[in-house]
């Protein structure tokens, strides 16, 4: 039996990472939204890692609170260390990367979705989508609750018809001895949707005060308080340092002994895990030649005991993951206080998707995360963000976000999974960003605020702040460009200190400062002068300033691949009828039925050959009227 619970603009499945940004944008955009989760003390869970941020993943944060989402902000309130990561390396690869505490996480994220205008929370299972001709109509929950809603955003994570893995044993559950969600996978393929098996893993917690920390190696936080958000400084709170140490010879024979009670190597495990986080039995099985394997020894919180091993995520027996963790320098009087386990869980295949994150099979509903194919939680909070904001433009007629690959890593993200799908949970890196010079972490805020503001998740006050910030950069480059300096003795010697060449002849201070060598503050010093600016806007001059050459090329190929974009495809095109097409090309072009001519080139099995006949195609339809390019 159903009874009729309430209406709402839109309602969110899942709190998540995902589902926490999707819920907050849609009521801040002035959407009644539901958000139900199968328990209230699970919201905003970390059940892996006890970190945001990090090389690819500090960017889609940075973007995600440029555009006005929560991550950012939240992790400010609850960081326990920072680090900028690849600082050897040029600005395109910095990234963030903060140790959280994952109860004051949780706590922060629900205090603020709790204090949202038109967000209500609600405990409960989901178990059924209600269609009707196509469009998706409402949810129905396991105590019959129906509620009706224009549009419904799926965002479950790993927790649909999941199944937790210790050795021989396995038995339905969620992440962190949460419950599964077991009928709503079927119901998903009864509406239509293609469902897919994919599996992730998590390693064991150990109790600090087992740890004999004088045998590892200390892995301090950086002295700066660097914000996550653009929007204030966080507290300067006390850092907790993480530690380092390895696997040992010891630690690879007890792997190797048991490896016929791993469930990943009997056959036990069906779903598809990552490539790039593998457990430590898949390690140790594909690099043979590597003697060790660094352990990160990560804390869990202030008031927590528990430490996360970062490297040793496993699915074998809990007898071996002792033994294993015994062997490792610092760890021989460990307590384990809980144990590593596999999950596998149902997902979606992407390429049912619309660039906006809207299927393609059910109008109205959208999905976002680890659902989607992909993982980590910063990878689900900026799917999240844009399938709330989406779905918020379908209940008020708006027309949608689109967040293409020139703009954000978050359009990079998405356009891999619905254009090119994938065979395996989907990790975001800086390496799938090919203009990545101009994604950069620190510039999330001049690519993204002014789309934030238009649609309302950034309010006057932080608009103001950004445009003051962006007038002072332009302003001290030009200012630079008007200082010379000449090659004086005191300039030269000063060079000569900071391992640069002496000058020659007087030469502005932009120029100077392209030297890969000299930084903003020895400008500053040659000349003489003390800066009253931020480290922002002084980090945004010297940025801008050494890369100028490299960034207008890269702006040089952003202008051709918006070409290839702004080439539409009419829904209705045939591909099947169009001559010239590779059979291979016309059944995936069918199937995905890319937007554009560029989002069409970047399908697998399209070749440069079929986009030529694309291109004629919709060359003649443009002659002949068709409404086949924007821009």
């Amino acid at each position: 039996m159903t009874y009729f619970a309430g209406e709402y603009d839109v309602i969110v499945i899942g709190a998540g990472h995902a589902g926490c940004e999707a819920s907050l944008a849609s009521a801040r955009l002035g959407c009644k939204t539901l958000l139900l989760t199968l328990n209230l003390e699970a919201i905003a869970l970390m059940p892996c890692n006890p970190a945001i941020g990090g090389p690819a993943k500090g960017h889609l944060v940075r973007e995600v609170d440029a555009l006005g989402g929560q991550m950012a902000r939240t992790i400010d309130q609850a960081r326990i260390q920072i680090r900028m990561l690849n600082t050897a390396k040029g600005p395109a690869v910095h990234a963030l990367r903060a140790q959280a505490d994952k109860n004051l996480y949780q706590w922060e994220m629900r205090r603020t979705l709790e204090n949202t205008a038109n967000l209500d929370l609600r405990q409960a299972m989901v178990e059924q989508l209600k269609v009707k001709a196509g469009k998706v109509q409402g949810i129905v929950t396991r105590t019959g609750a129906l509620y009706r809603a224009h549009a419904v955003v799926i965002t479950t994570g790993t927790y649909l018809k999941g199944r937790i893995i210790i050795g021989s044993l396995h038995y339905q559950g969620g992440p962190n001895g949460q419950l599964a969600s077991t009928k709503l996978s079927s119901n998903l393929k009864q509406v239509g949707l293609d469902l897919r098996r994919f599996k992730t893993g998590t390693p064991a917690r150990i109790h600090r005060d087992s740890i004999d920390f004088s045998k590892t190696v200390i892995q301090p936080g950086d002295e700066e308080n660097f914000p996550f958000s653009f929007a204030g400084t966080p507290t300067q709170r006390k850092q907790v340092p993480c530690w380092l140490t390895h696997t040992t010879a010891e630690t690879h024979r007890i792997i190797h002994a048991n490896l016929h009670r791993s469930p990943l190597y009997a056959g036990d495990i069906q779903g598809i895990g990552p490539r790039y986080c593998p457990s430590i039995e898949d390690k140790v099985v594909r690099f043979k030649d590597r003697p060790t394997h660094q352990v990160f020894l990560e804390p869990e919180g202030y008031d927590s005991a528990e430490y996360y091993v970062q490297g040793m995520s496993t699915s074998l027996p809990e007898d071996v993951q002792v033994a294993m963790l015994k062997s490792i320098p610092g760890l021989e009087n460990v307590k384990m206080m809980r144990p590593g386990y596999a999950i596998e869980y149902d997902c979606l295949d992407p390429l049912q998707l619309q660039p906006t994150l809207e299927s393609k099979v059910i109008e109205g509903l959208f999905s976002a995360g680890q659902i989607n194919g992909s993982s980590g939680y910063e990878e689900a909070a900026a799917q999240g963000l844009v399938a709330g904001i989406n779905a918020a433009h379908v209940v008020q007629e708006q027309a949608p976000i689109l967040v293409d690959r020139s703009m954000a890593y978050i359009g990079v993200l998405i356009d891999d999974l619905v254009t090119k799908g994938t065979l395996e949970p989907y990790r975001m890196m800086t390496s799938r960003a090919e203009y990545r010079l101009l994604l950069r972490q620190d510039n999330a805020d001049e690519r993204l605020t002014p789309l934030g503001y238009e649609l309302g998740l950034i309010d006057e006050a932080r608009y103001q702040s950004f445009l003051t910030k962006r007038t002072d950069v332009a302003a001290e480059r030009t200012r630079l460009e008007k200082i010379t300096l000449s090659p004086s003795e005191q300039v030269n010697k000063m060079l000569t200190s900071f391992a640069s060449q002496p000058l020659k002849a007087a030469v502005a201070a932009s120029q100077l400062l392209k030297r890969p060598e000299l930084s903003y503050a020895n400008i500053l010093q040659l000349a003489g002068e003390t800066s009253p600016l931020s480290s922002l806007v002084t980090n945004q001059v010297e940025i801008q300033v050494k890369y100028q050459g490299y960034i207008e090329k890269q702006q040089l190929q952003i202008e051709k691949y918006k070409k290839m974009e702004n080439r539409i495809i009419p829904e209705e095109l045939s591909y099947s009828e169009l001559e010239g097409l590779s059979r291979e090309a016309a059944e995936k072009l069918a199937k995905i039925k890319p937007r554009s001519l560029g989002q069409a080139s970047r399908i697998s099995g399209v070749s440069p050959a079929d986009i030529a006949v694309l291109l004629v195609y919709l060359e003649q339809r443009r002659r002949r009227g068709g409404i086949v390019h924007v821009g």
